[in-house]
């Protein structure tokens, strides 16, 4: 019986080395699965770099005729576009200018020329009256600082002697003899013409410098070296105290020139880089008693003014226009000053 048995097993031996070979090829086969599903997206990244190539060598047959044409295109469209934009930039200038004059009111008068727009208009607060010239200078050398070494002179003077438009009082002084003659001499720095007046003068009791570069744009701030203040571009300024607004946010006001109705003289900027003059009268009951520093940032910070300076006030507050003084000085005439500013025609 064991022997039918052996004979039986060598006999199926073939068929069972078939199928065990069958099965391994399955086995075999699911594994290859794998690697022809991670081919998919290769194959297909090959397929985008065949048709990227054959876009390449098509653009490489464009003539050169076709390649102009579609550069002079391009440029037909920035040309287009820049116009846009400029005409924006228009739009937007005339919105900002139509917001700046909704606050300050009609002008009561005006000069125009092709260097300069000088607007003027009537201030008038709660016991205080006075004037404002609104300045958009196209050309930056309109705005100038006057200086007349020596004896000093009025800002009516100093409008005349530049054939000035528009003129107001400018930083602090002080009388001093020089050589037996009396001279008005200005405090802090003060620059005419990119030049800094009897050289740099370190800072003191909150002294700042204000004034205008070469484009026109104020300037300003306590400058504590020479290379700090001519890094501001400046050509023309004064000094005075205190600053009263930087960079749209007021400035605390020192303790001493808190809560005093005072004539004031004031220099700041709009965001457009147009110029507002102030000058308020003070010390007359009967026409204006003056203006607290704490009420003048309130009144600027509401006209729009990012940047604001107190000049010189009291007895030297003087507004000049056209030759003509508007507001009413509160020595019943003008005083002698170092410096003044002004805006030619």
């Amino acid at each position: 019986m064991r022997r039918v048995n052996l004979f039986f097993f060598f006999l199926a031996a073939p068929l069972i080395g078939v199928l065990i070979a069958v099965s391994s090829f399955s086995r075999g086969a699911q594994g290859l699965e794998l690697p022809v599903a991670e081919l998919q997206p290769a194959v297909g990244l090959l397929a985008d770099g065949v048709y990227q190539l054959r876009y390449t060598v098509g653009s490489v047959h464009e003539s050169l005729e076709e390649q102009q044409q579609r550069y002079e295109e391009q440029q037909e469209l920035l040309r287009t576009l820049a116009a846009k934009s400029a005409e924006h930039k228009q739009l937007s200038d005339d919105i900002y200018e139509q917001h700046i004059l909704d606050k300050l009111g009609p002008p009561v008068r005006v000069h125009r020329s092709a260097r300069v727009e000088v607007k003027i208009f009537e201030l008038k607060g709660i016991g205080y009256r006075g004037y404002i010239a609104k300045v958009k200078p196209f050309d930056p050398g309109v705005l100038r600082v006057t200086y007349r070494e020596g004896p000093g002179e009025t800002t009516s003077e100093a409008v005349r002697r530049t054939g000035a438009v528009l003129g107001v009082n400018g930083g602090g002084f002080y009388r001093a003899p020089v050589d037996g003659l009396m001279h008005t001499l200005p405090i802090g720095n003060t620059m005419v013409d990119g030049k800094l007046v009897g050289g740099f003068q370190p800072p003191r009791e909150d002294l700042f410098f204000a004034g205008f570069d070469g484009r026109g744009r104020l300037v300003g701030g306590i400058f504590n070296d020479r290379t700090a203040l001519l890094g501001t571009g400046a050509r023309q300024g004064v000094s005075f105290v205190p600053i009263l607004i930087k960079d749209r946010q007021p400035v605390p006001i020192p303790e001493k020139w808190r809560n005093q109705r005072q004539p004031r003289t004031i220099l700041g900027e709009y965001a457009n880089g147009d110029l507002i003059m102030i000058v308020v009268d003070g010390r007359q009951a009967d026409w204006s008693s003056g203006v607290t520093l704490e009420d003048l940032q309130v009144t600027l910070i509401k006209f729009g003014v990012i940047d604001a300076y107190n000049l010189d006030g009291g007895g030297s507050s003087v507004f000049v226009f056209g030759n003509q003084i508007l507001n009413r000085p509160s020595d019943g005439r003008e005083r002698v000053v170092a410096t003044n500013i002004v805006v030619l025609p």
